[in-house]
């Protein structure tokens, strides 16, 4: 799976610039046979400008209360996801900054990315989640070589700042009676949408040839399985509290696809309620819910989701900003990173888009 990444970016070089005569990103022909749609590369292509202005002199992003090596984590996804080149694209300077300040974030002891604190005052687990899912994403691609910019050298190499997340991770988990992850890296309580940030982040490792306990993954799958009704809702913590949150019926979804639970009922049951409210303009948190329902709707339904990604695609160009950005309750970075990472599936470069 790894090969076939690096086998398409090598690809997209030879492709060439499809968006502008002066830029050199590509933006390469979907798996699938189908030609991105000119709205989402133009999109994209406005919100990387975005990010790569707005990143921080340190090599991370912030944007209102959330900031750490989290938010991090999903400004790099979004530059590797359209096929950037990692190594020697235009943004390839940025990846590289952001990969060391998501390492150099990192506890070398309990190997928890963020250390002790996280955004909005939420602890580790959500920024520790994100991040072990880019530097999976990003681990057999980026030539490590040049993982130096500006003065700044990175603390380990990807595959060990990789492994050592997977250990804090599994780490956490054990000290946890659910079998899942709450904000600390000690809670004893745990919730479906840190749970599912953490999960993704061990599959992804996983996909990436880092060894991952089959228990880890077994007890997390367990988990939501727990907080599952036989009509697909999932709760959020503690028993029972079924709703039609489409965050965390997609969150439950994505966790049962990439773990290769099809076969459960579960996912199934997740599936159908999914496909039955496919919307993308509602909610608090609706950045959020497109960024994992895009993901779960690709995953168990495509043709569900090529319907609900031409809504959404609607969507985004109707709110998207003069500067690129999109605005919303988590501030201009994290929203941004969410809704083009919504779209990336247009695209299928990272290896946890891969069905």
């Amino acid at each position: 799976m790894r090969s076939q990444t690096v086998v398409a970016l090598l690809a997209s070089l030879v492709i060439g610039t499809l968006f502008s005569t002066s830029a050199k990103a590509q933006f390469p022909t979907a798996q699938l046979g189908d030609v991105v749609p000119r709205d989402v590369r133009e999109m994209y292509e406005k919100g990387l400008q975005y990010l790569a202005k707005s990143q921080n002199e340190s090599g991370d992003w912030s944007g209102g209360s959330y900031a750490g090596p989290g938010v991090t984590g999903m400004a790099v996804m979004t530059f590797l996801a359209s096929g950037e080149d990692p190594n020697y694209g235009i943004y390839s300077t940025n990846i590289r900054r952001g990969l060391i300040s998501i390492v150099n974030s990192q506890d070398p002891n309990s190997g928890i990315l963020g250390g002790n604190s996280g955004p909005g005052g939420h602890a580790s687990m959500y920024n520790h989640g994100f991040a072990t899912l880019a530097l999976a994403e990003a681990y057999g691609v980026v030539n490590e070589r040049l993982l130096t910019t500006g003065g700044k050298k990175i603390d380990r190499s990807l595959g060990e700042a990789l492994e050592l997340a997977v250990r804090g991770a599994v780490t956490s988990q054990k000290k946890n009676s659910y079998g899942g992850w709450r904000y600390g890296a000690d809670a004893k309580d745990a919730d479906t949408s840190v749970s599912g940030a953490v999960m993704v982040g061990l599959l992804a490792a996983r996909n990436a040839g880092v060894k991952v306990p089959d228990e880890a993954i077994d007890r997390g799958v367990a988990y939501f399985k727990s907080m599952t009704s036989p009509a697909g809702q999932v709760a959020y913590a503690g028993l029972g509290g079924f709703d039609n949150s489409t965050p965390r019926i997609s969150i439950g979804c994505l966790v049962y696809a990439v773990s290769r639970r099809k076969d459960m009922p579960e996912f199934k049951a997740t599936l159908t309620a999914l496909t039955n409210q496919m919307d993308t303009s509602g909610g608090s948190y609706k950045s959020y819910g497109n960024y994992y329902q895009a993901q779960a709707l690709f995953q168990g339904d495509v043709e569900a989701w090529e319907k609900w990604n031409k809504d959404l695609i609607r969507q985004l160009k109707a709110s998207q900003n003069d500067d690129g950005s999109f605005s919303g309750n988590f501030g201009p970075t994290v929203e941004t990173s969410l809704s083009l990472l919504a779209m990336a599936l247009n695209f299928r470069f990272l290896p946890i888009y891969e069905r």
